[in-house]
């Protein structure tokens, strides 16, 4: 518990996301082959894929936007402990207003492109898709990772899901891919988070809460973070657990 009486926030996970540690050297390897000199990173929490890049690529300077200033505060700090503080910028900006920035010649989009438009899902994953690509430098690469449905979502499904989710809110993975086609990439490499990642992610998201929880429980907050708590898991354990998947597409753009 820090010093607010709050339980400490999402510390068991590396990654803000279901990607392995295992998937996540070979994205860096893929991604470093291209030696890219510029990094941006979208919505990037703590930007920890991102300080990666920039370690196998010594040259590589990043830029990481995000409205979480818990989280881009933990970035900066990791970059400092890491010796990468003068290679890396983190900034408090929405999604939206990066969409000025670039081109950068790599431009991570790690399930942000929601915030790259106003459209209601899917046209928003076309419009982001748009907006990667004005971004993006001749040459480079995006990695855009994204949700997709790994098979028609049921009526209970739905219900137990975020409010108001439909099924005609997302693609399928091969309708996905064909929008990254449409906006002008190639998809160089088309990867899904599998079942361990996912239930790592989605344990390790509320770890820290729980154990907290079952420390104090009659805490003033104890109730209202419990609430919060099972609802989230009853809609991934109820909801999304066996329709939703996540994409890693690696995408060059097409001269």
């Amino acid at each position: 518990m820090d010093e607010t009486g709050l339980p400490p926030r999402l510390t068991r996970l590396a990654f803000h996301g279901p990607l392995s540690e295992a998937r996540a050297a070979r994205i860096v390897g893929r991604l470093a082959r291209a030696a890219p000199a510029t990094v941006l990173d979208i919505g990037c929490g703590w930007g920890e894929l991102m300080l990666r890049i920039l370690e196998a690529v010594p040259a590589a300077t990043g830029l990481g936007i995000d409205l979480n200033e818990e989280d881009t505060a933990r970035g900066r700090e990791n970059a400092e402990a890491r010796a990468l503080a003068e290679r890396v910028e983190f900034v408090r900006e929405s999604a939206a207003e990066g969409r000025a920035r670039g081109p950068a010649d790599l431009v991570l989009c790690l399930g942000a492109s929601h915030a790259l438009s106003d459209a209601r899902p899917p046209q928003h994953t076309v419009d982001a898709l748009q907006a990667l690509r004005r971004m993006v430098a001749p040459g480079g690469r995006v990695l855009l990772g994204e949700t997709f449905w790994q098979r028609p979502p049921t009526s209970a499904e739905l219900a137990a899901m975020w409010p108001g989710a439909r099924a005609g809110e997302l693609h399928d993975l091969a309708g996905l891919v064909d929008l990254a086609v449409s906006a002008g990439f190639r998809p160089a490499w088309v990867e899904t988070a599998g079942s361990e990642e996912w239930e790592e992610f989605e344990s390790g998201y509320h770890a820290d809460v729980e154990e907290w929880l079952a420390a104090h429980r009659d805490h003033p907050l104890a109730k209202e973070t419990r609430e919060r708590v099972d609802r989230h898991r009853t809609s991934w354990l109820r909801g999304y657990r066996e329709a939703l998947g996540l994409a890693y597409l690696t995408l060059i753009p097409v001269d």
